[in-house]
């Protein structure tokens, strides 16, 4: 009983969030059974609803579960938040980051032209778990973040998007603007968009 649920925070823990039918997939199990295990790691504080999944047809939303903090075997939360303020306290934020960003995303040669350059760049944002992709518009290029590895004090820091914007736009050579902040897809789960200008 208690490895199959080591086995299912595990598999929610790998995917940053999970629904208990994919959960029963995962792991052999029917949906019911995953549901009995979800409901007692929710007891247990393990696990949180962080959203819901809308059905394509008829029937109640899905319910994505993602690890509490409770869950989390460290403090980087604190870590993070105490060298934010720090950094805070410096009068040019932006050229702090500018600074900071090698340190995160590393340096590397970069393509000589816009297209190579995204493709680097979400290919580096994916080693970092943002699950980027990039898509054309008419405005020109957009990058869409699938996952926001900071979310988890972001809404006391939200000055990490603008650290991200930073990356993007040293990496991409152009300016970029954040237009889209943790909105919901279709399937409940958060995105972020930015804007090459």
């Amino acid at each position: 009983m208690q490895n199959t649920r080591t086995q299912i925070l595990e598999y929610i823990r790998n995917r940053q969030m999970a629904s208990a039918v994919e959960i029963s997939r995962a792991l052999p199990m029917t949906p019911a059974n995953a549901r009995h295990h979800l409901s007692t790691l929710e007891e247990q504080n393990l696990i949180e609803v962080v959203g819901t999944r809308t059905p394509k047809g008829r029937g109640r939303p899905t319910k994505l579960y993602a690890l509490t903090h409770q869950a989390m075997d460290h403090n980087i939360d604190l870590l993070v938040d105490a060298l934010l303020k720090i950094l805070k306290e410096e009068k040019d934020l932006e050229n702090q980051f500018a600074r900071l960003v090698p340190h995160l995303f590393g340096d590397t040669e970069l393509s000589p032209n816009l297209i190579g350059r995204l493709n680097q760049t979400v290919r580096r944002l994916d080693e970092m778990n943002y699950q980027a992709r990039w898509e054309a518009s008419s405005e020109g290029p957009r990058v869409i973040l699938g996952h926001c590895p900071y979310a988890a004090v972001l809404a006391e820091n939200p000055e990490l998007c603008q650290m991200d914007a930073v990356f993007l736009s040293s990496q991409l050579g152009q300016s970029v603007e954040q237009v889209a902040r943790l909105e919901r897809s279709p399937k409940g789960t958060p995105y972020c968009i930015f804007a090459i200008l």
